[in-house]
């Protein structure tokens, strides 16, 4: 039985937590019914190094500008929800060390507590859905980690997308998962995934990861007409993956070379679980001689172009 003092704490901690807060640009947008799309925080914070963080982050929004869209970076800054970061918060997200990783499961906690948190795949197209933004522009999507059928190491984007009516534009999945077991796990929970103008599954770093697709779409107005059908026939009760593959890609030799070397470094320092993605991506970084950060900003402002088309296309109808 709970105490009456206990039950007056947890009232008390649900009057401290603050709205959602919407920018002034998101909320017009939203009010008009214009196009929207979503981007994550985390690549600002954790993904990319400074001070070309911020500066990437303002050219990716400035990109979706450009295309017709509204630009809706989401992160939580000291305990409250931001849906479109200002510029101080913009900053904020780029240049404090206290800003953490947030994942779906975590944002409650990260809320209540009053932290700063960038957003993951899976916590932003959670919000992003919540506030009514069907669009989201990332860089790489989480799937099967390599030595999952021992580890069970499966990315929460996945499960988050499978529940989800939102539309994701990105790279593929990273080159350093399990990239097949991501797929058949793709299918089993009913996310459907199209190419952009290929049939090839992309890799991040990589044009093809060297599996195929079933689906291809050649223009932001087929996806529309695909997103329209979903709606008909009511299967958008989980994602549409829009993949696009990065038209510069690393060199493959140099990128293989670089991820057998950075596995026998997980294996041998025992990192595992949730360290092992981001310890991989800076393997790359400090290894590629600036190679992974080129690819990597050019598929975040390639993804972001693309996003606000689609964005533009599916209100047009």
């Amino acid at each position: 039985m709970q105490s009456s003092h206990q039950i007056h704490y947890r009232v008390h901690v649900a009057r401290k937590i603050d709205d959602i807060k919407y920018s002034d640009e998101v909320r017009t947008a939203l009010d008009a019914r214009s196009p929207l799309v979503a981007l994550e925080s985390t690549i600002i914070s954790h993904g990319l190094p400074r001070p070309q963080n911020l500066k990437v982050a303002q050219e990716v929004e400035a990109i979706v500008r450009s295309r017709g869209a509204t630009p809706a970076t989401i992160a939580i800054i000291d305990g409250t929800v931001s849906i479109g970061l200002d510029p101080a918060e913009l900053a904020a997200i780029a240049n404090r060390d206290d800003i953490v990783k947030a994942s779906s499961r975590d944002l409650a906690i990260a809320v209540a507590n009053k932290m700063s948190a960038a957003t993951t795949v899976a916590a932003t197209a959670h919000l992003a859905v919540a506030a009514g933004i069907p669009v989201f522009a990332t860089g790489g999507l989480g799937g099967v980690h390599r030595g999952a059928f021992e580890t069970y190491d499966e990315s929460a984007d996945l499960t988050a997308l499978s529940g989800l009516d939102i539309t994701v534009v990105c790279a593929g999945v990273k080159s350093i998962l399990d990239v097949g077991a991501t797929l058949e796990r793709l299918e089993t929970l009913a996310i459907a995934v199209v190419g952009y103008k290929t049939l090839h599954f992309p890799g991040f770093y990589l044009t093809d990861s060297g599996f195929l697709l079933e689906h291809c779409v050649e223009s932001a107005d087929e996806i529309a007409d695909i997103l329209a059908a979903r709606s008909i026939l009511k299967t958008n009760n989980a994602a549409l993956l829009v993949t696009n593959p990065v038209l510069n890609q690393m060199d493959p030799a140099l990128h293989e070379k670089i991820l057998q070397a950075g596995l026998k470094a997980v294996a041998s320092q025992g990192i595992t679980g949730k360290s092992v993605t981001p310890f991989l991506l800076e393997f790359f970084h400090s290894s590629s001689a600036g190679e992974s950060l080129r690819v990597n900003i050019e598929i975040i402002k390639s993804n972001a172009a693309l996003a606000a088309d689609i964005a533009v296309a599916r209100a047009g109808r």
